[in-house]
């Protein structure tokens, strides 16, 4: 995915204070410029506490996290054109509605199960978050399983059969997101993620304001090297927030976040509307692609290209003609085209 033509959500911000500093602005810009100052970061209760409060909040996040340097560069190469073409299969509609979920500088791909969260809840607090009804987002692909899974399963990193949910973010230069817990109630722990792309950093106990965004001194801010892999749990999972800052974001970077729903994780009472009837569909011969690649040997062949995807459109009428109305004719209009049904 080209980022060239992306705009640094910090390059954004420093316009939006500059764009009025002509000469009758002048005055009115050295206030803002002022203001801004002072109000450079919004404080966390974490600033109040001591040096040893701080120490001890620390040290309990650290007690928390475990990484490890899994990944070669030449694996991190394979994994990466993997998200390369989940990112063309979701911009040619090839994906359920609720596998893809896009903001201005970071896109979101459920796999295997998704969830509400922010300003998709009903209810908005922690605790409101609930899983889609199963089959609203697409399966795990096989590749995550090949290249990702199965790797830290070898490494006892996490158990096997312990993944049933694979999320990808994909960040554009500044994209964020902002301080949050995974919810407890729908994920258990570990929570395993690896960066891919370029290196990033998580950051611990922030508090972010917007407009324009401006985030608080970290707790802690844990360093993320691609191809390293981080797992949360204990008390850096649950009884601390953690973030992506946009200044800890300077290139396109990704992470593929695996957990595991719990088995009495609630699920929207309501199924979601279903897919709209124009809705485009993936033929077989999407399924028959990429996953030949997987095998080992970096041979291709021509099923694993997008060149061989048929879109197909599902009409929201249905022609209803029998055989005896086709013999007397009775299913035609006056111009001679077969009458249409709404379903």
């Amino acid at each position: 995915m080209a980022t060239g033509s992306v705009t640094d959500l910090r390059s954004k911000i420093h316009s939006s204070h500059t764009r009025n500093s002509g000469p009758l602005n002048k005055k009115a810009h050295q206030k803002n410029d002022s203001y801004y100052a002072k109000k450079s970061a919004p404080k966390s209760k974490y600033d109040d506490y001591n040096s040893e409060e701080k120490e001890q909040e620390l040290q309990k996040v650290k007690s928390g996290i475990v990484q490890h340097r899994l990944f070669s560069e030449e694996q991190c190469k394979q994994i990466e054109k993997k998200i390369d073409k989940v990112v063309k299969l979701s911009d040619l509609g090839l994906y359920k509605e609720h596998t893809v979920d896009r903001a201005p500088l970071r896109n979101k791909y459920f796999f295997g199960e998704g969830y509400t969260y922010g300003s998709q809840l009903a209810k908005r607090g922690p605790g409101n978050e609930r899983l889609y009804c199963k089959g609203d987002v697409d399966e795990i692909p096989d590749w995550i399983h090949k290249l990702v899974v199965r790797r830290l399963n070898d490494a006892n990193i996490i158990p096997e059969g312990f993944v049933n949910s694979a999320v990808i973010n994909d960040y554009k230069p500044g994209g964020c997101i902002v301080s949050h817990i995974d919810p407890p109630h729908i994920f258990e722990r570990p929570i395993a993620s690896v960066s891919f792309f370029s290196e990033s950093a998580l950051s611990f106990g922030c508090k972010f304001t917007f407009k324009p965004i401006r985030v608080s001194k970290p707790v802690l801010t844990l360093p993320l090297s691609r191809g390293c892999v981080t797992l949360l749990s204990g008390y850096a999972a649950d009884h601390i927030t953690h973030c992506v800052r946009p200044e800890d974001v300077t290139a396109r970077r990704a992470v593929i976040i695996l957990r595991r729903v719990r088995d009495d994780a609630p699920r929207l009472e309501i199924p979601t509307e279903m897919s709209s009837p124009c809705r485009k569909r993936i033929m077989p011969s999407l399924y028959n692609c990429s996953d030949s690649e997987d095998s080992g040997d970096n041979s291709s062949s021509s099923s694993s290209s997008e060149d061989n995807v048929k879109h197909v459109k599902v009409n929201s009428k249905v022609i209803c003609l029998s055989e005896e109305s086709l013999k007397e004719g009775k299913g035609a209009t006056p111009n001679g085209s077969p009458k249409s049904m709404k379903r």
